[in-house]
């Protein structure tokens, strides 16, 4: 079990404090608005009114015995900037910070931020992703030049072997499971037969992915 704090229980917030909670780990969450936090008083195992930016709050608070935290305020650029920086000068292990623009995640990592995080664009990448190839099941961003999809397998793939198929050679893309509904095999060997109620879990650069998307479409016409 571990313990995380999150500051801003807008919806981003509110949504990973929760699930972090579902998971088991133990969530203090902080928020300036009253409302926010009586919604979630009942769910977190903490939920805190206070201003997220007074340093005298953040070190009552204990941050810095904290696993990782997570800064949801993008809305606010001056407060996202402040709290970064009051954390990471206080040592708190690992902070996550959500950006709204390139450049206001610039300064945060410029400010110390192990991990900047733009949900907006991320949803918005994967949306346009699932409308062009509808085979993909999940999308989860890495950085900004790779990726990780979970896709259901392409028509091109099926009852060939991963030998025939060389994904990391003709794709630039590394197979790293597949699943069978809640069955996953991982490594697969290379004699391994694709089948078409199967789906591939595969990592690589986004220029890539956009290839092999691409691929698709020319297959399925």
């Amino acid at each position: 079990m571990k313990q995380f704090v999150v500051f801003g229980l807008g919806s981003f917030g509110a949504a990973v404090a929760s699930t972090l909670i579902d998971l088991g780990h133990e969530v203090l969450g902080v928020d300036n608005d009253g409302e926010k936090v009586d919604d979630l008083k009942d769910i977190l195992t903490e939920a805190v009114k206070a201003d997220v930016a007074d340093e005298k709050v953040l070190k009552k608070l204990g941050v810095k015995n904290f696993d990782a935290a997570i800064v949801s305020l993008a809305a606010n650029l001056e407060s996202s900037i402040l709290v970064t920086i009051l954390l990471k000068e206080m040592g708190v292990k690992y902070v996550i910070t959500k950006a709204n623009s390139v450049l206001h995640g610039k300064v945060l990592e410029k400010l110390g931020a192990d991990k900047v995080i733009y949900p907006e664009r991320d949803e918005g990448i994967r949306i346009a992703r699932s409308l062009i190839m509808p085979n993909i099941k999940n999308h989860i961003p890495l950085s900004q030049e790779y990726s990780l999809i979970e896709i259901a397998a392409l028509p091109v793939f099926h009852g060939k072997t991963l030998a025939e198929l060389q994904l990391p050679k003709n794709y630039g893309i590394n197979l790293l499971a597949i699943r069978r509904g809640n069955q996953f095999t991982f490594t697969p060997t290379l004699k391994h037969v694709i089948r078409e109620y199967e789906n591939l879990i595969m990592v690589g650069e986004n220029n890539k992915i956009d290839q092999l998307v691409n691929k698709f479409k020319s297959s399925s016409k």
